[in-house]
């Protein structure tokens, strides 16, 4: 199946996207079957031919969701954006529960059983 998706090109911290036509399973390296225009993402300046990507979609292409609602804001396609689903990262918080119970632990396991009954036998006295 086709798509019409992002290929990243552009240096290190300074990228820049190509629109292009290729099969929807294939990887960015891999040669596409036709280049759609270009995207820069500091300016947000979106060079499109229009009438290819039309073409494409009519064929059967599907644009993926970023290529979607950059078209959208084109206006090349009439539809609502679609919402952008990004994978959630794993909590951090149990982690550094996690870490502070170890800590708690291993500060009770540090004191010696006499010496702890010693300082609760002194109590006020001290």
């Amino acid at each position: 199946m086709l798509a019409i998706k992002l290929q990243r090109i552009g240096k290190k911290h300074q990228p820049s996207y190509r629109f292009v036509v290729a099969e929807r399973r294939s990887k960015m390296a891999a040669p596409p079957v036709e280049d759609l225009g270009s995207y820069n993402p500091f300016t947000k300046a979106a060079a499109v031919n229009k009438e290819r990507i039309l073409y494409w979609m009519n064929v059967g292409a599907q644009p993926t969701v970023s290529v979607h609602n950059l078209l959208v804001a084109q206006g090349i396609v009439s539809a609502p954006k679609k919402a952008v689903k990004m994978p959630k990262a794993a909590p951090a918080a149990p982690a550094a529960e996690a870490s502070a119970e170890a800590a708690a632990t291993a500060d009770e396991k540090a004191v010696p059983a006499d010496a702890a009954a010693d300082a609760t036998e002194a109590g006020p006295e001290a």
